[in-house]
């Protein structure tokens, strides 16, 4: 008789041009020692027997705390000067879902997506109506300007002096997420991200779209997503990999190659990271490196950068 596995957590912290000589030494420690912390707090209402949903948010919780990523505070800016912060949390018990988009204040996006998800009649809250949802539920609020970094606003001067129309799509640091099992096998992921930097028009990318850079279904896997946001709306990355998983019977990390290989052919680039019902921790990118971290009860515990680790 095979034992049932226990609980597994996957996170990231983003994927794209991320190589050993564009991060300083203390870039590379301080990013490793903020995911070693995020597996931390997941890991820690695991092994408690905690659900995944709370697992997934603890862990995204820390990452929106930490400058070095494109989440909470770090978070990217928009071309007019602006930062505009997206999130999503799922629960593959009920697919129920929550997600929030073109935030400004609120202090943890993925902590509102939570509230939309269990005290709204909604999946998706944007700007000002999200902003006032926020209020009413009590979610702590903060001066724009806590969000803003220097290296966040250099890198915006460095855009825009390059070419007034363009974004980044190199991403060098990038949007955050987890996925969770918990002792009692049900999965759950959760992303939050700031977009990409010189974005304009109120742009959306995949993260706080249930299906695109979020899902999970305790019927396949978890999801969570990184990378050239509008090539993961278009082929609906995270559904994909769990149909794949659900009705082809691929492996997640069969899947998850798959369906990466095809983001790659229509042009984009980036990384997702899944578990499932059996306990797989698996990631899969096509970008230099990913900011990823895993953990089990089993006792695995990984935390790398570069895509040669």
């Amino acid at each position: 008789m095979t034992a049932t596995p226990d609980w597994s957590l996957v996170l990231h912290g983003g994927a794209g041009s991320i190589e050993r000589h564009r991060l300083t030494a203390a870039q590379d420690e301080g990013v490793r020692a903020a995911l070693g912390l995020a597996l931390d707090a997941g890991g820690a209402i695991l092994a408690d027997g905690g659900s995944a949903l709370d697992a997934v948010e603890a862990a995204v919780r820390v990452l929106e705390e930490d400058p070095h990523f494109n989440a909470g505070r770090g978070a990217a800016f928009s071309r007019d000067g602006t930062i505009e912060l997206d999130a999503a949390i799922m629960d593959g018990r009920s697919r129920a879902a929550g997600a929030v988009a073109g935030l400004t204040a609120t202090r943890s996006p993925v902590g509102l997506a939570r509230r939309v998800m269990e005290a709204s009649p909604h999946v998706l809250l944007s700007g000002a109506g999200a902003e006032a949802f926020a209020r009413e539920q009590g979610i702590a609020a903060v001066d724009p300007g806590w969000f803003a970094t220097d290296e966040r606003r250099r890198q915006l001067d460095e855009l825009l002096a390059r070419n007034a129309d363009a974004f980044d799509v190199d991403m060098k640091y990038g949007t955050v997420g987890a996925v969770a099992r918990d002792r009692a096998g049900s999965l759950a992921a959760a992303t939050s991200t700031g977009g990409v930097t010189g974005k304009r028009w109120g742009r959306i990318g995949d993260s706080p779209l249930i299906g695109a850079g979020t899902y999970a279904d305790d019927r396949s896997v978890a999801v969570s997503c990184t990378g050239s946001g509008e090539y993961f709306i278009r082929i609906g990355v995270g559904h994909e990999i769990g149909a794949r998983v659900r009705l082809s019977g691929e492996s997640p990390q069969a899947a998850a190659d798959a369906v990466m290989a095809e983001v790659r052919a229509l042009g984009g680039t980036g990384g997702v990271i899944v578990t499932a019902p059996g306990g797989e921790v698996v990631w899969s990118f096509t970008t230099p490196g990913m900011y990823r971290a895993r953990a089990t009860a089993a006792g695995l515990r990984e935390v790398a950068v570069y895509g040669d680790e």
